[in-house]
């Protein structure tokens, strides 16, 4: 029975990565026979206005915003005083925007009230009126000084209503995605971190819950290793004020580590040489036998890919030692799926673990872990079968044009 449920997951993957590789294949947006209970999560970077020159508009044209049910802009600052602030005015609020580049065509003028990234967002809600937009709050870098924002009741009320007024009152967002990197353990290097950090966090999210009423949303993002879920949240307390939680799947392996290795493995590959593995499965499992609701936790992609250089010539270069960090656009060791995806005309083959759930390519000396259209299939029958709350994307700049695998977690979770 098992063998026989494997097999049909596979095809029933070959299928939709096909669908979502077809140019035109509907949205669940535009067939109407959409899962509103599946969520479906994007984060646009506020940053990527820069070096990416990836726009809100490109939401549009690559047809992601039609296939989304939440995007999550990040990220909003938690700054030294324990308050909400923008992290970047200039791309926020600030930034003209021209003509080419507005989601409606209409260039900003001088001295309006709002224009930069969050009046974009505002006419993309117009245009897709059953999206959700949420104020992402910390990130890796800005999650230093959530410890004392949680820290009393006083400090929660005033960091809350600091975030109510900074974000909520534009009137682009219609609620708040919490990204503390992490209660009561390290994240980036500096971070205050306390014991008291895990029930703080739980009373945190009672004081967002209070003054943003039932009707605005509240997420968070969580951690996938079980001892950062043990060291910072309630499991089975917050999702009582949280409509859900999108759990980290990704960054498993990455090079901070010497040998190749996956980087979003639904299950642990055979002759994994780095034990305890973490992998997607697990880490779910992590949440739900801590006491938190499957339907309440959404699954975290990759759009975005690990990668490794002068690997040995074997297994296909898995599991295999390296010289370093292969070269990447934006950074050592990282490149986006959108240009992964083209290696294969340039020397590099794919390879697959079908059973473990993760992809690679290879030319003999530099290795890249990435999520394809097939892998995203997989990983999203994974979650209708297991009954979890859908996907959630780090992060929608790294798809292609076409928003292949955007595409690819419509098609699948219906």
């Amino acid at each position: 029975m098992r063998r026989r449920s494997v097999v049909a997951g596979l095809s029933a993957a070959v299928t939709v990565a096909a669908l979502a590789m077809t140019p035109g294949a509907a949205s669940a947006h535009d067939s109407g026979h959409g899962r509103p209970d599946y969520k479906k999560v994007g984060y646009f970077i506020q940053w990527g206005i820069y070096d990416r020159q990836y726009f809100v508009k490109n939401l549009v044209t690559s047809g992601q915003a039609a296939r989304l049910t939440h995007i999550n802009y990040a990220f909003g600052n938690v700054d030294a005083s324990g308050k909400c602030a923008s992290g970047d005015p200039w791309a926020d609020y600030q930034r003209p925007v021209s003509a080419e580049e507005s989601v409606d065509g209409v260039a900003d003028v001088a001295g309006q009230p709002l224009a930069g990234n969050f009046n974009q967002l505002r006419k993309l809600k117009l245009k897709y009126p059953k999206l959700k937009v949420l104020i992402s709050l910390g990130g890796w870098t800005w999650s230093k000084y959530f410890s004392d924002a949680a820290l009393t009741d006083a400090s929660r009320k005033a960091f809350v209503s600091s975030c109510v007024d900074t974000f909520l009152s534009t009137g682009v967002f219609d609620g708040v995605d919490l990204d503390w990197e992490w209660p009561g353990s390290e994240g980036n290097a500096g971070n205050v971190i306390r014991p008291e950090d895990k029930q703080n966090f739980t009373l945190l999210l009672k004081e967002f819950r209070r003054q943003l009423g039932k009707h605005k949303v509240l997420t968070a993002f969580l951690p996938a290793a079980p001892a950062k879920v043990d060291a910072g949240f309630e499991a089975d307390k917050i999702f009582k004020y949280l409509d859900f939680g999108t759990v980290q799947g990704y960054d498993m392996h990455g090079t901070w580590e010497t040998l190749t290795n996956h980087q979003s493995a639904l299950f642990q590959p055979a002759g994994q040489p780095v034990l305890p593995d973490f992998t997607v499965s697990g880490a779910l499992d992590a949440w739900t036998s801590r006491g938190a609701p499957r339907s309440q936790l959404v699954m975290g992609v990759p759009y975005y890919s690990q990668g490794w250089t002068g690997v040995t010539n074997a297994n296909n270069g898995l599991f295999q030692p390296s010289t370093g960090p292969a070269a990447g656009k934006f950074g050592p060791g990282n490149e986006d799926y959108k240009n992964v995806a083209k290696l294969t005309s340039q020397g590099f083959t794919v390879h697959r673990d079908l059973r473990a759930g993760f992809a690679w390519v290879f030319d003999g000396t530099t290795f890249w872990t990435f999520d394809d259209p097939f892998v995203i299939a997989q990983k999203m029958f994974y979650v209708r079968v297991r009954g979890y709350g859908g996907a959630m994307i780090w992060s929608l700049d790294g798809d292609d044009a076409s928003g292949t695998l955007t595409r690819t977690i419509d098609l699948t979770l219906r």
